[in-house]
């Protein structure tokens, strides 16, 4: 065979494998999420696991997928932003919803912690626990200082019922509530535990206040841009099998019924906040969806 019909041979070989290739590849669901704040951050370990979950729960139906986290770690203001792009890097976030939240995205209306972000626990000093003793309902809240993240949604409910707040980057708050600068971090009751781990040999006069709680409704969705149509579509469809087979569960209980024996929910003293920024979207009546301390 001559060297020239050879050549052309392989040449159109390549092209035909690179075209098929990039078509299976082009076919395959790409689902970026936003990398954590911090190394080793293990806030959002159970909401990953639910969203791998999903995909694959769905591949019947839609193909394979690549989840993977993305190349660098974003902050929520950036993140929102970055979600709004037409050209993005991520194309799927886990936020608690407000109003204006679900105008700007597309939520999932499954509460993906089962309202347990709305249950919250005090980081303190150690040498504080007696301030907290004395503290029985939402007037002596008023009279502290709550450390939050820059931009957090919480913030307005706090601000809506006179609590003041002093915001910071997530990974600064551990040191800046040992400088006093606020009294306290309040925490979901599902992440306390994780991130007290990871932050107690570096902050070793911090510690888990022992009595109260504080709880806001608070849905935690996934959240689109209006343009990822077919992506939602997917994970919504996984969220509702794993709804039906027990797998959502399966994952709430695995991740936190630790946290919720250990930090005994449900003998806390309960003080309830209104959270001013929730939608009337959420499925509050449904109580399939949502966790009550106790019951």
């Amino acid at each position: 065979m001559p060297l020239f019909f050879l050549r052309n041979g392989i040449s159109i070989l390549l092209a035909f494998l690179f075209a098929a290739y990039t078509a299976y590849a082009s076919a395959i669901t790409q689902v970026t999420y936003p990398a954590g704040e911090t190394p080793n951050d293990p806030r959002f370990n159970d909401v990953i696991e639910i969203l791998t979950v999903a995909l694959e729960k769905t591949r019947y139906r839609f193909g394979d997928y690549e989840c993977h986290p993305s190349v660098i770690a974003m902050p929520k203001k950036r993140y929102l932003k970055e979600l709004a792009q037409d050209e993005r890097r991520i194309n799927i976030i886990w936020s608690p919803s407000t109003h204006a939240l679900e105008q700007e995205f597309d939520p999932i209306r499954i509460p993906l912690r089962k309202g347990l972000l709305g249950y919250r626990i005090l980081i303190i000093r150690k040498d504080q626990q007696a301030k907290f003793d004395r503290i029985h309902n939402l007037e002596d809240l008023t009279h502290l200082k709550f450390g939050q993240g820059v931009g957090w949604v919480d913030n307005q409910i706090y601000d809506y019922h006179g609590i003041p707040v002093i915001q910071g980057p997530y990974g600064q708050l551990f040191k800046m509530l040992e400088a006093r600068r606020f009294d306290a971090f309040p925490r979901g009751a599902g992440e306390i535990l994780g991130e007290m781990e990871v932050q107690q040999r570096d902050h070793p006069d911090l510690t888990i206040e022992k009595n109260l709680l504080l709880y806001y409704p608070f849905p935690y969705y996934f959240f689109f841009n209006h343009q990822d149509k077919e992506l939602r579509n997917r994970i919504t469809l996984g969220l509702h099998i794993m709804q039906k087979d027990g797998s959502l569960d399966a994952i709430f209980l695995k991740h936190h019924k630790a946290a919720i024996d250990g930090l005994n929910l449900k003998n806390r003293r309960l003080i309830r906040l209104e959270n001013p920024t929730l939608p009337k979207s959420a499925p509050l009546n449904d109580a399939t969806l949502w966790y009550v301390p106790g019951k």
